[in-house]
């Protein structure tokens, strides 16, 4: 069965794969409502979208019941993407990590209960943790490190897979969970601290790259446009999942490091430091499911995603030094203080 949607809400709408959701969404004739709180979306990542009369932004955090329980309109679909997703972030901002996967979680799922629409939660491949069965197929369980520094992001999807499930199995809701493997593109942060970005920072600034380890742990890495694709088509069929989405391409990650260099034209120079506690050796998904009940695969190549992604760096990154100062100055003061999200007052 194929769905068809008039209204979509996209929490975490403004950041970079939330943008190209409503992008998406938009061209294919629905409305969309995009709720994100910037934290660490960027508002100029839907600014070309504000004069589409079929969009609409709604500056609020999912953590609070006003920004998305009680949006009034029909909705027939609800992407749940909220979330501090890259490490530079999310172990800066702990507490705001692990509230967004349940407490952001349970709302946009009460939303799309009390609207009677299909919900898509946005997991990740970090549900697999350093994984001991290669590739990934969505039957294995993890090796995941509950008490480990990366566990407030790994912990916050595995409960907000929970949740999802709990919410299908009492309500019987519609619900999807697709877990998303690395994804790359023109919009990710110079900031980010993934791999990818930060790659093409520093070599477009002339700079050594920096590899963690000895940089042959691997990963498979997606162009956003194909992982874009493979969400939309599970949100359109009654597949409940979990569905890897993902590049089952494995890489070293100093082959993509000397990737990088080659496609900006500038020497690789490579500065490794040590790998970050309970970093995954290998990343590779099983994209089985998805091909056999989605009909999805991905199209665009390692080379030609790069060279898209450096192009979009390389245009922006000559305005983007004021801002990125201003970004380091946040981060030297730390995070903002946080309430429960119990609080409502």
């Amino acid at each position: 069965m194929r769905r068809n949607f008039r209204r979509a809400v996209i929490t975490g709408g403004a950041g970079f794969l939330g943008s190209h959701l409503c992008e998406y969404l938009l061209e294919h004739g629905t409305e969309v409502v995009c709720v994100d709180n910037f934290a660490t979306g960027d508002a100029r990542n839907v600014a070309s979208l504000l004069d589409h009369d079929g969009f609409q932004l709604v500056v609020g955090d999912a953590c609070d019941p006003r920004h998305v329980r009680a949006l009034p309109g029909p909705v027939d679909l609800v992407l749940h993407l909220a979330s501090l997703a890259s490490p530079a972030f999310y172990l800066r901002r702990p507490l705001e990590t692990l509230w967004v996967g349940a407490v952001g979680t349970a709302h946009a799922l009460e939303l799309a209960r009390a609207k009677g629409a299909r919900f898509v939660l946005a997991s990740t491949s970090e549900i697999y943790g350093d994984p001991l069965v290669h590739p990934q197929t969505e039957s294995y369980w993890g090796n995941v490190n509950s008490v480990g520094p990366r566990s407030v992001y790994d912990e916050s999807k595995r409960y907000a897979e929970a949740l999802t499930m709990a919410y299908r199995r009492v309500y019987r809701l519609s619900t999807a969970i697709v877990r998303i493997f690395n994804t790359y593109g023109p919009r990710m942060r110079p900031d980010d601290g993934r791999m990818i970005p930060t790659f093409i920072r520093q070599s477009l600034s002339k700079e050594p790259l920096t590899v963690a380890g000895d940089g042959l742990q691997t990963r498979s890495v997606c162009y956003v446009s194909d992982t874009t694709r493979g969400i939309m088509a599970l949100a359109h069929s009654d597949v409940a999942g979990p569905v890897n989405i993902g590049n089952p391409e494995e890489r070293t990650v100093r082959e993509i490091a000397e990737k990088v260099g080659q496609l900006t034209g500038q020497p690789v120079h490579l500065r490794h430091v040590e790998r970050p506690v309970d970093d995954p050796r290998r990343r590779c998904p099983d994209i089985s499911l998805a091909t056999s009940l989605l009909g999805w695969r991905p199209h665009v190549g390692l080379e030609e995603g790069l060279r898209h992604t450096i192009d979009w760096f390389a245009r922006e990154m000559g305005h983007e030094q004021g801002q990125r100062s201003r970004d380091e100055d946040r981060a030297d003061r730390g995070p903002p203080p946080v309430r429960s999200p119990l609080w409502h007052g």
